[in-house]
């Protein structure tokens, strides 16, 4: 299945996309594509439903993202060997980890916003893995089972915030609309191997990631075992994988990093495409 949240900000309504890519309305079924209603029993209910007999979603309606009241976000750095070489870092011999503030995860056609100041801001096409129910100090061998399934994250950074201005990554990954998620959740029955899905992303037409997960350092069942001994995954949590190389900041002979105006496209292997346009942000007044 793929499933969708759509509608205005704060008030989205939980879809999924029929047979021929319309979206149909699932809020007489659940409230929200969020914590509980990704268990494995709502999501074989959902498998049930007839599709066709659902109520047909306007074409053009805003998409949301794809997962609703995400308790956090946990990113991993550097789990591409060749991005870790081209951000002149050391191959990680365990998951780097670091958190992505909630408050920054938007729709996948969402506007990004540029924040006052910001100097180096960057582009990362990574594959989200959403957790489906309670995962503590769980085996490699079972982790997949927790998994309620995949979507794309743009992992939006600011390079200057991230690394010269001392303490740790989180302020230049946190800010307001670096998180875009969507636009389907994919469930995992639709994914049979996540080790084998190409990703890509372009500015402005023009292709600067292209690569595949089949390369990461840590594949997503290691993540998801390595990150239960440390915090209990919930329901809901989102776990973005580290991207391949081609940032901004690895481009030759030197850095290229985002300017307002500029668009955004980017996709995975079977779990759609996200598009958005750069902007600068508004500071609000009186502040």
């Amino acid at each position: 299945m793929k499933l969708v949240r759509f509608g205005v900000p704060g008030e989205e309504r939980p879809g999924i996309v029929d047979p021929r890519g319309h979206i149909r309305d699932l809020s007489g079924h659940i409230a929200d594509v969020a914590r509980n209603t990704l268990s494995e029993a709502t999501l074989r209910r959902l498998a049930e439903l007839d599709i066709e007999a659902l109520p047909v979603v306007p074409h053009g309606t805003r998409l949301g993202a794809c997962v609703g009241q995400v308790g956090k976000m946990i990113c991993v750095g550097l789990n591409y060997s060749d991005h870790a070489a081209e951000s002149n870092m050391a191959v990680p011999t365990e998951p780097v980890l670091f958190m992505k503030a909630t408050s920054a995860i938007v729709g996948p056609y969402d506007d990004v916003q540029i924040p006052p100041h910001a100097e180096k801001v960057d582009w990362e096409v990574e594959l989200g893995v959403v957790i489906g129910r309670e995962a503590r100090y769980v085996t490699r061998e079972r982790a997949l089972e927790y998994v309620a399934g995949y979507c794309v994250v743009n992992d939006i950074s600011e390079r200057a915030y991230q690394l010269e201005r001392g303490g740790q990554w989180d302020k230049g990954k946190g800010c307001d609309t670096f998180g875009p998620l969507g636009p389907w959740l994919v469930t995992r029955d639709e994914i049979p191997d996540p080790q084998a899905l190409r990703l890509w992303l372009e500015v402005d037409g023009k292709r600067y990631q292209d690569g595949n997960t089949r390369t990461m350092i840590f594949d997503v069942a290691t993540l998801v075992s390595y990150i239960s001994q440390f915090m209990s995954l919930q329901p809901g949590d989102v776990i973005s994988t580290g991207t391949p190389p081609g940032v901004g900041m690895g481009q030759k002979p030197a850095p290229i990093y985002l300017r307002a105006g500029q668009t955004m496209r980017l996709g995975i292997e079977g779990l759609g495409q996200q598009q958005q346009r750069v902007v600068a942000a508004i500071v609000p007044e009186g502040r």
